[in-house]
């Protein structure tokens, strides 16, 4: 289940009560730039911000945490543009599914809700694999190679003695 673009732009759109920010403050906030964050919105990573009448970007405070996913995602797992929009997609569905779930009251229903569920975590789980099968790759190559610079060193070092012994 997948919300449709007007969808997803109403509740893009906090209610009057909610705290709204700028795209400056929301820059300065998260630490990104306001090139960054239309790019996000343009690429689909962000949702369409509310606007002004002005047609100013308003973020509410959801949108600052998507952007703080966001960054975890890219800067500290390491995961490309098009994997993060794939794993927010799949969040936002699975976020979709749960308050269905609360509302179906057909347990054939909540099953499927639940089966579809565990379908969208499994493909964030095989991304995440590939993720670790690549960073293992990667630590394996490294290992390897301190290991063969400490064979090198030691060689050396025992020529280096040999010829001191020499002389």
């Amino acid at each position: 289940m997948v919300a449709t673009d007007e969808q997803q732009q109403q509740a893009a759109v906090p209610s009057d009560d909610a705290a709204l920010f700028t795209i400056e403050q929301v820059a300065t906030r998260t630490g990104l730039t306001k090139r960054t964050l239309r790019y996000y919105e343009e690429v689909g990573l962000l949702p369409p911000t509310g606007r002004t009448e002005g047609n100013y970007r308003r973020y509410a405070e959801q949108d600052i945490q998507r952007l703080e996913r966001i960054k975890e995602l890219r800067d500290l797992l390491g995961f490309s543009l098009g994997d993060i929009r794939n794993l927010l997609q799949t969040e936002d569905e699975r976020g979709q599914i749960r308050m269905a779930y609360r509302q179906e009251t057909d347990t054939g229903g909540k099953i499927a809700q639940l089966e579809r569920s565990d379908e969208l975590t499994r493909t964030q789980l095989q991304m995440i694999e590939q993720k670790l099968q690549g960073l293992k790759q990667m630590r394996t190559i490294l290992v390897e190679r301190l290991a063969r610079h400490e064979h090198l060193k030691a060689e050396l070092l025992n020529a280096q003695r040999t010829q001191s012994e020499q002389q």
